[in-house]
């Protein structure tokens, strides 16, 4: 028998170099390497230059930690976001910054020097805030290494730091611009206090947990009142405090509400006021039942006077606690009535400062009474809690004095923690600087405030040209910008609008060391600051020039200049809430012009950002303080849009925590998988939602991954060679089946500039990699290998395909590169050597008359009929019946689409039935020997077809 002629040298199959193995981890270094050389950052810079500008504005992470998942996140999204907004053509610099103040650096600086036995106190604040500074510097420049890795392409030699000289002169030149419009205050009130750490927090500080506390009932002895049955009785609060209880001044009582005067069952004596409502559950906390004796409606109880069950200590013990009205009380636990104690708790100050009755300042900022303090002075912490068990020192003395009721160790509740140390906090009444949220800025004119709160009506300017905000208090400005703000996902406006319309005044001042102080003098015999302008203007100067360093007393007479004398100021302290630093970043990052990238036009007004992209947790921080800061000095917010993502959650939903062994590094991730993995799977998920990932979900994205890179791979090799101007096809002159393609490629076009524009980057990659996979891979790649292998290289279908081929590389290249950084950078330089980065260039136009709606409507029937037809041949090759689609005859209904069927369903041949069915027989046909089809023309296996014959002569001559 003669052998077959082996045709396999005649097929023109791909050629690439391109790697089907990606060796990410191995090979993206190298190309991080070689952007930097090449400065491929500053010449993005210039190749946009004079385009539109798109500014985001990078939330300050903080410098402390090695990166976590959620930095890789975040910075993953806002790569995204400038590298498609520069896919548009525009100019989207990326500025990184990091927030360097506060108390987790200075914390993890005293907990070195606790390691050596150092106090903190001895060592000059000079020289303990250098050391801080180092301590930043050393995790800026870790993290900057780490996300670099990533693939974020920004300014990293020149990052925007909040302990920068600059930076820190600008923050203080802020502040100062609240204070001369009037917009600070100092006062004495409740705040979030954290006895561990020993200072004021925010409420963005403040993280909530479950905990089981101590709840105590205690008696207080009625010894006054308009309702003579009353006397002798005894008014039962309870709390989950027992601590506040030696700071207690007064009780609240609901002027609605319904109460009783009444014995115990198991009669002890007395006779007690308690809530109608309450009569049962408090009767089963302290196992008993109640007799009611007297009806007493709320509002009688004006003019009713208690005493302190620890009265027999005199002093402060010894004054009489007043029962006031408070509109806060409810029945919904407790007793009905409420325990005041104005140093501890929001209501407690209120009420009691309306009554005449102000705070005592007994609680020390480490958690411990004052010495003086008549009971447990000296003793604490206040938050522990043994301190404040049954059996612990608080109700050991109230049991003894009589007026402890009941006591228990086992109420659930959520409480106030701090974020950074997580231990307890307190509301605890201090001098601190505020910022009011409600006093209105009059007509270029700012009611300003002076030490204590009080209005006064020195005449300011206000900071901000629109007009529109005059005479408007800086809550009412928030919440307008708000309304005026883009929010993506919309909830996001709901969520800060809330938290804007009910928070208090902000709390700016802090008592620690690592900050930027709050650089005014207070007048000793006034109690108003100083607003002078010069005075302002030379510190706002020598903090640029020589950092926090400056604000010192021995340079305070240089400050206050010839006018005033230091003997008669007292020069302030405190430094300032580090959310006022972050929230101060767009007018040192996107107003001084240190980076000309980032400015405006001469003459612009409005937002200075696009956009701001955080977690949904900096509603309550960052998003928060900028609007403050940006409403209070411009009358606007800093930023037109909001984005926010929510948090990665492990493969089963919970929260990563170290204490669960569950958390997942992105620094080990891209040592296994590279960086381009990890970028695909946070532009995959839902991240404005709280998402997953883990091993198996990242198996599914490396999965993903193949399958664009084997897009590419054949891409690269069908192209090989290819010459536009020798081989290229105008599309007007293209088989329908590339009009088709052209027409997809022009829906995908839409679809994804769409999804840029709104920021869904979610529905950008599943588009993408939809159409590589079931438009490209699965159909258009799968028909027309026939013809690419085996057509001749001048055939003018052969040469219209790889003209489509080179519009899509060309297409595709571009909307990958956002997101698989490292690869498109490889699929590009393999093609184009010599053409620079990939990351240069934008989207082309795509011409209008590629859209055919028809020609669409035609080929989605075909497309449904080809996959009908494809399901109908599987059982025959399931059960080996046929080999290969190529061996099936099939029957299609009389009414299907017309076009040529046996090539897009890859099928030997195809007739019209009568029926409604697809029925598939295999044929009869021969097989060529080079395409392998089966054709009636093929006289016999591996002879070849007339197209196959001429193509071989071809080659043979």
């Amino acid at each position: 028998m003669t052998e077959a002629p082996d045709y396999r040298s005649t097929v023109f199959l791909p050629k690439t170099d391109f790697p089907m193995k990606a060796g990410l981890p191995q090979k993206e270094p190298g190309i991080l390497a070689r952007w930097q050389d090449e400065g491929l950052y500053r010449k993005l810079r210039d190749a946009r230059r004079g385009a539109e500008k798109f500014i985001l504005h990078d939330g300050p992470p903080y410098a402390n930690g090695d990166m976590h998942i959620g930095h890789a996140l975040n910075h993953i999204l806002k790569d995204m976001v400038c590298r498609t907004q520069s896919l548009l053509g525009r100019d989207a610099p990326y500025v990184p910054g990091w927030d360097c103040h506060g108390l987790p650096i200075e914390w993890k600086v005293e907990e070195e020097y606790r390691k050596k036995k150092k106090n903190k106190d001895e060592v000059p604040a000079q020289e303990f805030r250098a050391e801080c500074c180092a301590y930043a510097q050393k995790w800026v420049d870790v993290q900057r290494e780490q996300l670099k890795r990533l693939g974020i392409q920004g300014d990293w030699d020149h990052p925007y730091l909040t302990m920068d000289p600059e930076a820190e002169g600008t923050i203080v030149a802020e502040l100062l611009k609240f204070a001369e419009s009037g917009q600070l205050y100092r006062g004495a009130k409740p705040v979030m206090w954290s006895p561990v750490e020993k200072t004021a927090l925010a409420e963005a500080e403040v993280e909530y947990e479950d905990i089981v506390s101590t709840q105590i009932d205690v008696a207080f002895e009625i010894v006054e009142s308009p309702i003579a049955e009353l006397v002798g009785a005894h008014a039962v609060i309870w709390t989950t405090t027992p601590w506040t209880i030696p700071v207690n001044q007064a009780l609240a009582y609901g002027p609605e509400v319904e109460y009783r005067l009444c014995r115990r069952r198991t009669d002890d004596g007395r006779t007690y006021v308690i809530a109608l409502e309450l009569l049962g559950t408090v009767g089963a906390r302290w196992a008993d039942e109640f007799v009611p004796l007297h009806a007493v409606k709320g509002s009688d109880l004006a003019g009713t006077i208690c005493r302190h069950p620890m009265h027999a200590l005199g002093g402060f013990f010894a004054k009489p606690r007043p029962m006031l009205p408070g509109d806060f009380v409810t029945t919904d636990s407790g007793t009905g009535l409420v325990h005041m104690s104005p140093d501890h708790g929001e209501d407690d100050f209120a009420l009691c400062k309306a009554h005449g009755i102000e705070p005592v300042f007994a609680v020390e900022g480490d958690g411990k009474y004052r010495a003086d303090w008549a009971w447990l002075g000296g003793q604490g912490s206040v938050i522990n809690p043994k301190f404040n068990a049954p059996d612990g020192p608080i109700c050991e003395a109230l049991r003894e004095a009589g007026g402890l009721v009941a006591a228990s160790a086992d109420y659930k509740h959520s409480y106030p923690h701090s974020w950074r140390s997580k231990a307890k906090v307190i509301y605890r009444c201090t001098p601190q600087w505020f910022v009011p949220m409600d006093r209105p800025i009059v007509h270029g004119v700012s009611t300003s405030l002076d030490t204590n709160g009080e209005k006064n009506t020195q005449p300011q300017p206000f900071a901000s040209s629109e007009v529109e905000t005059q005479g408007a208090t800086l809550r009412q400005i928030a919440v307008q910008a708000i309304a005026e703000t883009r929010f993506v996902p919309e909830k996001g406006r709901n969520r800060i609008g809330a938290m804007v319309e009910g928070r208090p005044d902000w709390v700016l001042s802090r008592q620690r060391a690592w900050g930027v102080p709050i650089t005014l003098f207070v007048n000793r015999k006034t109690g108003q600051y100083l607003n002078d302008p010069a005075v302002n203007a030379r510190i706002v100067a020598a903090v640029r020039a020589g950092g926090v360093d400056a604000w010192s007393e021995e340079r305070a007479q240089e400050y206050l200049g010839a006018d005033y004398k230091l003997e008669d100021y007292e020069r302030v302290t405190d430094i300032l809430d580090v959310w006022f630093d972050s929230g101060s970043t767009h007018a040192f990052v996107l107003e001084s012009g240190k980076w000309p990238d980032l400015l405006r036009p001469e003459g612009y007004t409005g937002p200075h950002a696009d956009l701001y992209l955080e977690g949904s947790d900096q509603h309550r921080g960052w998003f928060q303080s900028s609007l403050l800061e940006a409403c209070a000095t411009r009358g606007h917010a800093p930023y037109k849009a909001v984005l926010t993502h929510g948090f990665t959650m492990d493969s089963k939903g919970m929260k990563m925590s170290k204490s669960l062994g569950n958390t997942i590094s992105p620094i080990d991730l891209m040592k296994e998988y590279g960086a381009d993995i990890l970028r695909l799977w946070a532009l995959s998920v839902d991240f404005t939602e709280d998402h997953r990932i883990g091993k198996e979900i990242l198996g599914g994205v490396a999965d993903q991954y193949r399958k664009l890179r084997n897009t590419f791979r054949y891409l690269l090799g069908a192209l090989e060679g290819y010459d536009h101007e020798a081989e290229g096809v105008d599309a007007a002159d293209m088989p329908e089946l590339e009009r088709y393609m052209l027409h997809r490629l022009a829906e995908l076009d839409s679809a994804l500039r769409q999804a840029i524009n709104d920021f869904d980057f979610n529905t950008y990659t599943r588009v993408l990699i939809d159409f590589c996979n079931e438009d490209l891979s699965a159909f258009f790649f799968d028909i027309r290998k026939d013809c690419l292998y085996c057509d001749a290289p001048t055939d003018p279908k052969r040469r219209a395909y790889r003209t489509v081929l080179d519009v899509l590389f060309h297409a595709l290249v571009r909307y990958a590169a956002p997101v698989l950084v490292f690869t498109s950078e490889e699929v590009w330089t393999s093609r184009f050597p010599d053409r620079g980065s990939v990351h240069l260039e934008a989207l082309r136009e795509l011409p209008a008359e590629w859209r055919d709606a028809a020609l669409a409507e035609r080929f989605e029937g075909l497309r449904a009929l080809r996959n009908t037809v494809t399901e109908a041949i599987e059982p025959l090759r399931r059960d080996k019946v046929i080999g290969s689609s190529l061996q099936a005859e099939v029957v299609v209904p009389v009414g299907a689409p017309e076009g040529d069927l046996a090539e897009l369903f890859i099928t030997a041949e195809v007739t019209r039935g009568q029926g409604d069915a697809v029925e598939i027989v295999p044929t009869s046909h021969h097989k060529c020997g080079r395409c392998w089809r089966h054709l009636p023309e093929v006289t016999e296996d591996g002879a070849l077809c007339a197209r196959c014959d001429e193509v071989v002569a071809g080659i043979d001559a």
